[in-house]
């Protein structure tokens, strides 16, 4: 890896992140080569940035999490925080009982997984596209939601399925306020990010590192944290002003070109 290698990674890490055109597709088609090694400890540090990032964007949502969860009184504050509680179930029953089988998607290489990941782009882009023709509602995220949106993100979990475009999706086709959908798919998904990110620090043994690969890995945190910031704040706007098609339109042009690419090269 070198500096605009770290740069481009991150920024595509934090544009990705929220904008619903899948970051683990991306960095599957982008850049895995260039950081074969310790390419584990890369994808902890730039979902650590944009977890980062939500934090930060979110803050005020957070701080109610937080308070409701300490107060535990049965009021707007506890409910929003047991419905991302709820939202959490399936992604992280899934993580659990297919953990060998989530790890092998991410690291065979070569083109069927160039394949397998096109293919994911071409659903996501379906369901951007569906969900961007549903009528504006102004309803909040009820209990039974919460958990159908978890089986959204349970299913983001394969490679080229974006997670931010699953659970809006699925959100606003439940008839969900776009804003309020966006807000809960963002929050819904940093105690994962932490959660996972803790177990592969645990679970790992990251290669060591010169000061070179140090700082590499820092600037891919900071462009992928600042790019994140933004991308954050611009996607709850094109939601609410429905403007997914243009992303499933993206998703389908590079779904195609993947598969194209895989099959030819398969040959």
């Amino acid at each position: 890896m070198d500096i605009l290698t770290a740069i481009i990674l991150g920024v595509i890490q934090g544009l990705t992140e929220f904008l619903p055109v899948s970051s683990s597709g991306h960095l599957i088609l982008l850049g895995q080569k260039g950081i074969q090694e310790n390419y584990l400890l890369f994808v902890v540090v730039v979902h650590l940035a944009t977890a980062l990032s939500t934090l930060v964007v979110f803050r005020k949502d957070v701080i109610k999490i937080i308070r409701g969860l300490i107060n535990f009184e049965w009021n707007d504050e506890l409910k929003f925080s047991l419905k991302i509680i709820a939202s959490m179930i399936p992604a992280v029953v899934v993580g659990f009982c297919l953990s060998t089988q989530i790890d092998s998607l991410f690291n065979n290489t070569g083109v069927k997984q160039i394949l397998f990941v096109g293919s994911m782009l071409i659903i996501t882009a379906l369901l951007l596209y569906i969900a961007d023709k549903s009528k504006t509602t102004s309803k909040n995220v009820s209990f039974i939601n919460s958990l159908i949106i978890g089986f959204a993100q349970a299913f983001a979990i394969l490679p080229g399925i974006s997670r931010s475009g699953a659970t809006i999706a699925t959100s606003v086709l439940l008839g969900v306020d776009r804003e309020k959908a966006a807000r809960f798919s963002f929050l819904m998904v940093v105690p994962l990010i932490i959660g996972k990110i803790t177990k592969d620090c645990l679970d790992s043994s990251f290669g060591s590192l010169d000061n070179q690969e140090i700082l590499y890995l820092f600037i891919s945190f900071f462009s992928a944290f600042i790019t994140g910031l933004i991308a954050c704040k611009w996607m709850v706007e094109l939601v609410k002003k429905s403007q997914l098609k243009y992303f499933s339109y993206y998703c389908c042009v590079v779904g195609l070109i993947s598969i194209m690419y895989s099959l030819i090269n398969y040959v």
